[in-house]
């Protein structure tokens, strides 16, 4: 038979690939989004849609009773959403813990428990890497996150943790980019732009993961029961330098002149604060922040990958150079009108 698979948080960037996925194996596949949500990137009709309201548990469980025929529940859930930037900080305890907990509640009460659940966390939740040494960051590290936004994901872990009932799997997935993500296009628009702006004078290594890499590596995942209750960092297994990266995305934009900006932290510092002001009073998220700063201050990015490769035979198909052409050609397409 085939696998019932609900995404919640399918609406996303990240969500929508993780549907394109789930489909293109097969499955019999939910997207669970608010009402308010964009189905922009939700377009294939065999996508079935429940919407959900994560502040009402009792509202949740009745939402996913009613999804499916009596006694029958998914297979496997992948519980993706999630903010990363926020207006007021505690939107992120609000958004990333809390309705975390009000979900699991509402399958408890609705008895719809399913055989696997996968949470999306994030490599913030580990916090800084050592920036002497630059020692990659291993899934058996202690957490110290230095971010709101970090803290909350660990904290949406550790709970996941506590419950014996709930057969979890956490990804901890490092910068997520492709089509339609907007942080890293805003640095492809910079360089297409000719400028290509970075943060600090210290050597800085990034990794990343593009994010079909991550989709296929979710459901991977969820085919073998050596992940039950384990922890992964999913990343491509090599970091780049801010000039790799660089390079990367002209060869990709065919520039061949683009003029590497340094600001200094105190500046970004100054920026993030300005920039978060004024996000609140216009009640929009920005994305330069006090906590985004923390993020684009870390120096060391890299990541040990060997636990994903050893137990479901993780591989990162797209290393950046064909991810990012792949997302260079969508943002012709897009932002560009471009169609070749």
């Amino acid at each position: 038979m085939k696998k019932k698979v609900l995404i919640v948080g399918a609406g996303g960037f990240i969500g929508g690939f993780i549907t394109a996925e789930s489909l293109l194996r097969g499955f019999s596949t939910w997207a669970g989004v608010r009402e308010s949500t964009s189905r922009r990137f939700l377009d294939d009709p065999a996508t079935s849609f429940l919407n959900l309201d994560y502040d009402n548990v009792d509202a949740l469980s009745e939402s996913l009773r009613s999804a499916l025929p009596e006694g029958e529940k998914w297979d496997w859930i992948v519980y993706n959403l999630g903010a990363t930037k926020c207006t007021n900080f505690a939107d992120f305890n609000r958004i990333n813990y809390i309705y975390l907990q009000n979900f699991i509640e509402a399958l408890r009460k609705a008895d719809m428990m399913p055989e696997r659940f996968l949470y999306m966390s994030s490599l913030s939740a580990l916090g800084p890497g050592d920036e002497k040494s630059y020692e990659p960051l291993t899934s058996r590290m202690i957490p110290q996150p230095n971010t709101r936004y970090g803290v909350s994901k660990i904290k949406a872990e550790t709970y996941l943790q506590t419950c014996s009932d709930v057969p979890w799997t956490i990804f901890r997935p490092t910068g997520v980019y492709g089509p339609h993500e907007q942080d890293y296009l805003m640095m492809i628009k910079c360089i297409d732009g000719h400028w290509d702006f970075g943060v600090g004078f210290r050597k800085q290594m990034l990794t990343f993961i593009y994010v079909k890499d991550l989709a296929k590596a979710i459901f991977d995942a969820l085919s073998t029961e050596t992940t039950l209750r384990q922890k992964y960092i999913i990343s491509e297994p090599r970091a780049y330098s801010q000039g790799e990266f660089r390079k990367i995305v002209a060869k990709a934009l065919g520039r061949k002149f683009v003029v590497p900006v340094r600001l200094p932290l105190w500046i970004t510092y100054a920026a993030s604060v300005v920039a978060e002001k004024y996000g609140v009073a216009k009640m929009k998220p920005s994305t330069l922040n006090r906590d985004k700063f923390k993020i684009m201050k870390q120096r060391n990015w890299t990541c040990d990958v060997s636990d994903a490769q050893r137990d479901f035979g993780f591989v990162a198909e797209y290393p950046l150079e064909r991810g990012i052409e792949e997302t260079v050609r969508a943002y012709r397409a897009e932002v560009k009108g471009d169609k070749s």
